[in-house]
């Protein structure tokens, strides 16, 4: 079983299998809960603020930033992104929530109780992922760089690059800040990679491929993306693009 899961971590991610031979730990995530989710809501961004859950969603003309119940999935709030913009990851930081756009090299600045836009920056390349790690805003652009702003000038600090065992990992999506490491979806894949933020390195994969709903198994758009962390319970949360669920997961200890 690990064989076969390895083998398939090495294609999803595009590296020869020789490369995995001593890879970080996979992990199959158990699934402690279970909620609905809007399935045409196409994920970019997830994160909970203070038990409440936030979503940024993509697509031009269906671009949003929304506030969801997390219990029944509704939209309580939400504002719309409009075109030609192609909304991508968010992240909140006090009263404010920060959100990138695909291609159009500029962002958005929100308040974070009335969605109201009131700022904007701009930035070079493209916009993937957003998190906050208590001082930096952490932009992923599908490349194996991750980007480490100052939220208060939206100037470069510094840069990470990503890797498993020396080589370079590839289209990191959606990002969350987890317990002072860095959770990366990967782009057309159902894994998510945990980063060490101070050497880039890859010290585990979590493989979602059991929670993959059934509607969607068969879409390639329909691809894991969204994680968010309450940091009060220390809960994750995790879904895709289009999927009809969202999974409170727990991580098994070692000797589970």
């Amino acid at each position: 079983m690990i064989v076969r899961i390895l083998t398939l971590t090495a294609l999803w991610i595009g590296l020869p299998l020789a490369a995995c031979a001593q890879a970080p730990q996979i992990i199959r995530p158990e699934v402690v809960a279970e909620y609905p989710h809007d399935p045409a809501a196409f994920t970019q961004g997830l994160f909970i603020h203070e038990g409440e859950l936030f979503e940024s969603t993509g697509r031009v003309g269906q671009s949003s930033l929304r506030r969801v119940d997390l219990e029944t999935g509704q939209v309580e709030q939400s504002v719309a992104i409009a075109p030609p913009v192609f909304g991508e990851g968010s992240a909140r930081i006090g009263d404010e929530i920060f959100m990138l756009s695909w291609v159009s090299e500029r962002g958005f600045i929100f308040n974070a109780e009335t969605f109201e836009q009131i700022n904007s920056f701009s930035y070079p390349g493209e916009g993937w992922g957003l998190t906050f790690d208590g001082t930096h805003l952490i932009l992923s652009d599908g490349t194996p760089e991750l980007r480490f702003l100052d939220p208060a000038t939206m100037t470069l600090s510094h840069t990470i690059n990503v890797t498993m065992n020396g080589r370079p990992i590839r289209r990191l999506n959606e990002l969350e800040w987890i317990d002072g490491m860095i959770w990366a979806n990967i782009w057309e894949t159902r894994s998510i990679v945990r980063i060490d933020p101070e050497t880039g390195a890859v010290d585990a994969m979590i493989d979602l491929s059991a929670l993959v709903p059934p509607e969607v198994a068969g879409r390639r758009d329909a691809v894991a993306n969204g994680i968010a962390w309450n940091a009060r319970t220390g809960q994750i949360y995790v879904t895709g693009k289009l999927w009809p669920t969202l999974y409170e997961i727990r991580l098994p200890e070692p000797s589970d």
